[in-house]
């Protein structure tokens, strides 16, 4: 039997991709209308908020750690959580959980090195594009980075949580992600991290300047592997 998924959750738009991908992608593996039995939790996206704009990390890790421990008494036998930024608290609380994790910028990581890319422009929150998480998995895996300017990044934090996290899509900002990953390749990078779970639902990889990585995608489908083994 498929081991059972348990979906720590933040915000909708991103948790909701990354279930309808694990059950979608498990079919290939499980046949029509297969997939691992799946359990997801979420306490109120304002919680995570609050404790992220108050910086306090190990918090937002006891949170995750508190949904952690919900998916395993539904009987969960490992954990994913859909959303990049959050991982700073998991970083710091991992060890205490009542079950596994797969981390999402391990996951980045391990498909960047397979697909042989060296340099990654990491895009996201303004937390996570100046925080530890994706340095720390991409330095393990012997892979470099860049983040944005601080204007630019600024602004994809704007339409992080002023419009995608609210489901809200505009050409307009998908021409800027696209005009930002332009500029990480003139310095030299040669794919683009979609680190928030959002992005991937605006960008597209055909008319990006970059090869994409989607965190979201990419932790989907390693969860379907350690589910079926």
């Amino acid at each position: 039997m498929a081991k059972h998924i348990g979906i720590v959750a933040c915000s909708a738009e991103g948790a909701a991709l990354c279930y309808t991908t694990i059950c979608t992608e498990a079919q290939r593996e499980m046949g029509e209308f297969g997939h691992p039995e799946i359990t997801m939790h979420t306490p109120p996206f304002a919680q995570y908020m609050k404790l992220i704009y108050a910086g306090d990390w190990e918090a937002v890790g006891r949170l995750m750690l508190a949904s952690a421990r919900i998916v395993a008494q539904a009987g969960a036998d490992f954990a994913v959580s859909p959303d990049n930024t959050i991982h700073q608290g998991l970083d710091l609380v991992r060890d205490r959980s009542a079950i596994p994790w797969l981390h999402i910028a391990e996951c980045v990581g391990e498909e960047a090195k397979g697909r042989g890319f060296t340099h990654l422009g990491v895009l996201g929150t303004k937390y996570l594009m100046t925080g530890p998480v994706y340095p720390r998995a991409l330095k393990a895996a012997g892979i470099a980075w860049e983040i944005p300017e601080e204007r630019d990044r600024a602004r994809i934090d704007d339409i992080i949580f002023k419009e995608l996290v609210n489901g809200v899509f505009t050409e307009q900002s998908r021409l800027y992600f696209n005009e930002v990953v332009g500029k990480l390749k003139k310095r030299g990078c040669d794919a683009a991290v979609l680190g928030c779970t959002e992005i991937p639902l605006i960008v597209k990889p055909e008319d990006c300047p970059l090869p994409t990585l989607d965190s979201t995608r990419l932790l989907a489908r390693a969860a379907i592997r350690r589910a079926i083994g």
